[in-house]
């Protein structure tokens, strides 16, 4: 899960935390919840890559079974916290979730289902959700993407890695509700969210 980013916008448009992540929804840090989802689900290891306000960061999510890995180059860009989250990856993992922390709504169960598509389709080199005909997140990465991935700079996710693949190399799986879709980039967009659903067991 990628939560080392500075919240430029949602502090541009006068948010007051040092960043949007500890931020809370029905009482939890948005940071939090995102982490709680993947703990529901049968992803595992589960590992935050922390940075721009690591210690607050760090603190939303104490008591969690989960690894923490630092992007000192957070300030670089997404692509540096993606480097340092698949370096932190068993060596024999088929692939990696990519969970973004500032996604709320992502539920367990559709983290299950991108899983297993992925493992169910022998030609797949990535999976991701849609909804409405829209690509959401969270994205798997297979093993074999990996190296490319490794070699993006800047603040480049991937996106333009999963747009290049070929028929049956991406599995697409429908979304069943919105969260897929939404994330929190502004203090407006936190003031117009709904209060945190129930989790997954």
């Amino acid at each position: 899960m990628l939560a080392a980013g500075q919240s430029s916008r949602y502090r541009a448009g006068g948010g007051e935390a040092a960043t949007k992540l500890i931020e809370t929804l029905g009482g939890r840090p948005i940071v939090r919840l995102a982490a709680e989802a993947a703990l529901d689900s049968r992803a595992r290891p589960v590992v935050v890559v922390t940075g721009h306000a690591r210690s607050a960061v760090e603190a939303a999510l104490t008591g969690l079974d989960l690894a923490l890995a630092y992007n000192a180059d957070y300030g670089t860009g997404l692509a540096s916290s993606l480097r340092v989250g698949l370096a932190a990856m068993p060596a024999d993992v088929a692939g990696a979730l990519i969970l973004l922390g500032d996604m709320p709504w992502i539920e367990a169960r559709l983290i299950d289902a991108v899983i297993e598509a992925f493992l169910a389709s022998r030609d797949a080199l990535a999976a991701a959700p849609t909804r409405a005909g829209r690509r959401g997140n969270p994205v798997l990465l297979g093993r074999g993407l990996f190296e490319a991935a490794m070699r993006l700079e800047g603040d480049e996710g991937a996106r333009r890695l999963i747009g290049a693949l070929g028929p049956g190399e991406l599995v697409e799986v429908e979304a069943h509700d919105a969260g897929a879709t939404i994330d929190i980039d502004t203090p407006q967009d936190l003031a117009a969210a709904p209060g945190a659903r129930g989790r997954d067991g």
